[in-house]
């Protein structure tokens, strides 16, 4: 139930290499979620441009998410015979053509399907980039490490999606993925630079991927993420309505808004890499119910500014769980790796897609917007019922290996 040992030659890299490394990497990702959502703060922007309605738009940021559900485990398989160097470069080589077409777009076609290609890089990123964070770090600090991975999509939403947005509002919004395709290949670069090729690293074999990743433990955790990581989502997509029509802010409040969230996310990642290096599994435990009494106290503190970005701080600090479960995927994937910890983010992104359904079901059905909080709540508790579930079958292969 732990990962393998690194490599003679990932265990003679010094400590600078491996910073060097794991920036480069999260510079990929930082590529990768100001791309993600930068679609979010630019609807009026796209929507004037392709001249289509804004929830025209909204279906361009769910094709970038089809892409990644797809794109996931596809890309993990086909790239499997490839070393994690050849991959990673190939991936964030096809990132920048994804966005460099996105920004091209002829017409409102063209950005759906072009947004649907640009996502289906990015689980399998994360996954094998989260994979060379873990190899190249000691034992102690793969959680640390892969927190580390997983920040650049943190700063993404404090720094990168506001900055994209700004420039695609004074500029034109197709110079923001213009940017992100020029960040993209920045990382190709360094990446190239920096991570030396691995004589010692084991081939994978896709066929034997697909046979150990369908197991029960790989797919209880996938669930929780799908699950227990879709209020976050319900929360974070109507909080722009919350703020204006509950709370009573100007819309020009809604950037301080998603800063208090990014600035959540950015605590969660570097937390979860802690939490998992000392807790292992049981961090999820403890997340999701953190998870569950902030949406509870969401209803509550929408009503007052202070309270309501406090809140919303603490929203993005359910961020952790991604984290988490990456680390733990990796763990319990057996020669699966790859392909588990790509699926963590097709999981994340079902995510994204259930919680705002569900948010917007109880909003139609005239619960009113702080609704989300409580429908938030209990996605956060069903995430916690198949966690123990979870941990009830890992006791039991335990004691069957103890008495057998």
């Amino acid at each position: 139930m732990t990962l393998p040992n690194p490599s003679a030659a990932a265990r003679q890299l010094p400590p600078r290499t491996v910073k060097l490394i794991l920036f480069a990497l999260g510079t990929g990702g930082f590529a990768i979620g100001t791309s993600e959502f930068a679609v979010m703060g630019l609807m009026p922007e796209i929507a004037r441009g392709l001249e289509v309605t804004e929830p025209q738009v909204g279906h361009v940021i769910s094709a970038y998410a089809l892409g990644v559900v797809v794109g996931a485990p596809l890309l993990a398989i086909v790239g499997a015979r490839l070393s994690r160097r050849a991959l990673l470069l190939a991936l964030m080589a096809f990132y920048a053509l994804g966005n460099i077409a996105s920004a091209l777009s002829p017409n409102y076609q063209a950005m759906l399907l072009f947004r649907f290609i640009a996502g289906l890089p990015h689980g399998a990123f994360f996954g094998v980039a989260a994979l060379v964070a873990a190899s190249i770090s000691r034992p102690d600090q793969r959680g640390k490490a892969v927190g580390r991975i997983m920040l650049g999509l943190s700063i993404a939403l404090l720094v990168g999606n506001p900055l994209a947005t700004w420039l695609g509002q004074v500029l034109e919004w197709r110079y923001a993925f213009g940017v992100v395709a020029l960040i993209a290949l920045l990382t190709v670069a360094m990446v190239a630079r920096t991570l030396p090729p691995d004589p010692d690293e084991p081939h994978q074999d896709p066929v034997r991927e697909l046979r150990d990743f369908n197991r029960k433990p790989v797919w209880l955790a996938l669930a929780i993420g799908a699950i227990g990581f879709s209020g976050m989502f319900c929360v974070f997509s109507y909080l722009a309505p919350t703020m204006t029509q509950v709370t009573g802010l100007p819309e020009s409040w809604i950037p301080f808004g998603l800063v208090a969230f990014g600035a959540g996310g950015i605590i969660g990642t570097l937390g979860g890499g802690w939490l998992y290096d000392r807790l292992q599994f049981r961090a999820a435990a403890l997340l999701l119910a953190w998870s569950a009494v902030v949406l509870l106290a969401f209803p509550l503190a929408a009503h007052a500014t202070w309270s309501l970005l406090v809140v919303v701080v603490a929203v993005g600090t359910m961020g952790a769980l991604a984290t988490i479960l990456q680390a733990h995927l990796m763990a319990v994937a057996a020669r699966a790796q790859t392909l588990a910890a790509a699926s963590n983010h097709s999981a994340f992104n079902a995510a994204n897609a259930l919680g705002p359904w569900l948010g917007g079901m109880a909003i139609t059905a005239g619960f009113g917007w702080t609704s989300t909080g409580y429908v938030g709540a209990g996605t956060a508790i069903a995430g916690l019922l198949i966690y123990a579930w979870a941990r009830r079958d890992a006791r039991s292969a335990e004691v069957q290996v103890a008495e057998g």
